[in-house]
């Protein structure tokens, strides 16, 4: 969510604050930050909180009048960047074992290896809702602080019972993956509420009326979900060059598909998903082209900076491989939109500007493919990206025109060439 979150404000009467639910899928972007996933608040001394600390590990906090009145603490550390947790969070303080008040589940399967706990007293009222005043938050704390780097899918809050994850997920029977329950069978209560369901829309999509406003930024839709997540670009698969020193990573953004280059100096990114068969296609618009050695196209896991294992459209028109540079296709700069068409059934990748074919620039890849294959890959000196793997967005710019795509995967700005898909869990089941 970066700077943009969601946010409500209560209103008396109160609801059931010693029984709820709150469940949410979420594909993390950010590691080593503290974001708060959910926040109810009314200051500083009267909060309820959900985030992750900048050790990665899950927190549910609260504080009334300065005390701390609940305490939990996770073990497991949330890092996985490429794929969607379903985190379940159930409160029930009349439970009379202390250890039933709050459950804690992780795609289907309830947290027990807990780093601190506290728990709440019998009965207590938590500050779920607090009224008047209070305001719900999601993706920041209430103040400006703690923005939460994440996608964010079907977020319940439900009044009156404590369920567990499988009222909002099921194991699928094919792949035996923990998946989402689009319409779940859940009871709200007055003051519940579920949003983002299958998109944007902070609409209560419960009998309630409860909806949420979009603040401190543009919320958009994303073709990456639970049921078909798509690829990005790492923050922690880094190159090193040659002598084993870690290379720079460009700044990440919008869901680590836009790509800065803050200090004109070289700096690279790799993506989440490698791929050694298939044909399978994206897109990149150049968002700000200052200087030299941009470039656009795939590397190899073993790839280390000085060993060669790339295969580049450069924006000056060249090419580059192993061997060094030679001249292929148009420059492209600012506003152009590069088409990678990537076939590794025949070990070819040709590249587009602008929707018009620069011709094949290598068909070597098999040749040259290491074990774990071939990813997305970009490079800039002083440049800017922002990749369009089938979400249909460039940044937070919908594409203007749609192209055609007979897989169904995913969303472009031109056609897809035939028999090429998008790099998404559904394409490599295709």
């Amino acid at each position: 969510m970066a700077s943009t979150y969601l946010t409500r404000n209560e209103v008396d009467p109160q609801g059931n604050r010693k029984t709820f639910t709150l469940s949410q899928w979420l594909k993390k972007t950010d590691l080593g930050v503290e974001g708060a996933i959910f926040c109810h608040r009314l200051n500083n001394n009267y909060y309820f909180h959900i985030r992750f600390n900048t050790d990665d590990t899950l927190k549910i906090q609260e504080y009334v009048n300065s005390s701390q009145t609940l305490n939990w603490q996770s073990n497991r550390r949330f890092r996985d960047t490429n794929a969607w947790y379903h985190i379940v969070c159930a409160f029930d303080t009349t439970q009379a074992t202390d250890s039933n008040r709050i459950k804690v589940y992780v795609n289907g399967v309830q947290e027990t290896s807990i780093a601190a706990v506290s728990y709440p007293s019998q009965n207590l009222d938590l500050g779920i809702d607090g009224g008047a005043g209070y305001a719900s938050h999601y993706g920041q704390r209430g103040d400006g602080a703690m923005y939460l780097g994440c996608v964010m899918s079907h977020a319940h809050y439900t009044q009156g019972t404590a369920y567990d994850a499988s009222a909002f997920g099921q194991t699928d029977a094919t792949t035996g993956e923990w998946s989402i329950k689009t319409s779940p069978s859940v009871t709200y209560g007055t003051k519940g509420y579920f949003i983002l369901k299958d998109g944007n829309s902070v609409t209560d999509q419960s009998p309630n009326t409860n909806n949420f406003t979009v603040g401190g930024g543009t919320l958009t839709k994303t073709e990456d979900c639970p049921s078909n997540v798509f690829c990005v670009f790492s923050p922690i698969d880094i190159p090193t060059n040659s002598s084993g020193t870690t290379r720079t990573i460009h700044n990440l953004s919008n869901g680590n598909l836009t790509l800065i280059n803050t200090n004109s100096d070289y700096r690279e990114a790799r993506s989440t998903f490698y791929l050694n068969k298939g044909k399978w296609y994206w897109e990149a618009k150049s968002t700000r082209e200052g200087g030299s050695q941009s470039a656009v196209g795939v590397v190899l896991n073993s790839y280390a900076a000085g060993s060669g294992h790339r295969r580049l459209y450069q924006h000056n028109a060249k090419k580059y491989d192993d061997g060094g540079s030679s001249d292929y296709g148009a420059t492209w700069t600012t506003n152009d939109i590069i088409g990678v068409a990537l076939n590794l059934d025949d070990g070819e990748i040709t590249f587009y500007k602008n929707g018009t074919s620069q011709g094949v620039a290598f068909t070597d890849l098999l040749t040259d493919i290491d074990d774990t294959g071939w990813t997305p890959f970009f490079a800039s000196y002083d440049g800017d990206m922002s990749f369009n793997f089938g979400n249909g967005y460039f940044g937070t710019t919908a594409v203007s025109s749609a192209g055609t795509n007979a897989s169904g995967i995913g969303i472009f700005e031109y056609d897809v060439p035939t028999g090429y898909t998008a790099i998404s869990t559904k394409g490599l089941n295709l």
